[in-house]
């Protein structure tokens, strides 16, 4: 019941856009760049991303002894995060050889309900054997929290043989807006081609103060996956297809891996699937 869709200009036995198991009359995937996973419904397309998170992570443990690995907040990977922690399938992902990092941050205290943090902690902290030395949230209240997250980074994963010191896996989301981590439309550190995490001021978010990887810390990421559902994101996806906007429109198109795997995993009502909306937002 699921498109596993490569971009069309990698080499592949079988066509891009051909569909496993899904009914005619659903909508053709938009043409976006990296691979392409698609499900009908969200609930089965977090099956198909928990189940390669587990593959990936166990995979960097064998090569690295680590896993690195930077979340998302916001409701639409709330329901995945939930899986990792009843699933016995996805139980045996390697919590104790995993440092957990955040991709972005709202400027409030951990224990606001509004925190991505939070959220994270209360799913998955609290219920995973992840030592608590291994969990990095960033330090929300800090005027320089930037400064100090990006030394934590450099820090930890300074530690690894030149070439692994990079993140292993970065979940994002994308917005109706088309941002990503909290990389908003025409904001100054778009433009940012140095520091791997900057405050950023969003004026149409709440709250407007946020902490954010930039994309040369996310572009560096070994694999990277976007995480959209809902049909509200539809019309976006199709703009980031269409190639024509640029990623100050549309930060999610700076989302450019140097030598790593991207890959979308997209319900049917992102792909314009009216039958499946979900009302999900980021």
């Amino acid at each position: 019941m699921m498109l596993d869709m490569p971009n069309r200009d990698q080499n592949t036995e079988k066509p891009a856009g051909e569909i496993y198991g899904i009914a005619d009359d659903f909508p053709t995937p938009p043409d976006l760049p990296g691979r392409v996973v698609v499900a009908p419904h969200a609930d089965e397309l977090i099956d198909k991303l928990a189940m390669e998170l587990v593959l990936h992570a166990e995979t960097c443990v064998r090569e690295f002894g680590d896993f690195h690995l930077a979340l998302s907040g916001g409701s639409t990977p709330e329901p995945l995060y939930r899986r990792l922690m009843y699933d016995p399938d996805y139980r045996k992902l390697p919590w104790r050889r995993t440092h957990l990092w955040i991709v972005d941050e709202r400027c409030v205290p951990l224990d606001d309900e509004r925190s991505n943090y939070r959220m994270i902690r209360e799913t998955i902290v609290e219920h995973a054997d992840i030592p608590r030395e291994q969990v990095h949230p960033m330090p929300a209240e800090d005027k320089r929290a930037d400064h100090a997250y990006e030394k934590e980074l450099r820090d930890l994963l300074g530690w690894r043989e030149r070439g692994q010191d990079r993140l292993d896996y970065v979940l994002l989301g994308m917005g109706a807006d088309g941002h990503t981590a909290s990389l908003f439309p025409h904001t100054e550190p778009l433009r940012e081609r140095e520091r791997l995490v900057r405050l950023n001021f969003a004026e149409h978010a709440e709250p407007h103060e946020r902490i954010t990887m930039t994309f040369p810390m996310i572009n560096t990421a070994r694999f990277i996956a976007v995480l959209v559902t809902g049909q509200k994101k539809a019309p976006t996806l199709e703009r980031v297809a269409a190639g024509d906007a640029t990623e100050e429109e549309l930060p999610i198109r700076g989302v450019r891996p140097l030598e790593g795997q991207l890959v979308w995993y997209l319900d049917g009502a992102a792909c314009g699937d009216s039958s499946q909306s979900n009302g999900t937002t980021t």
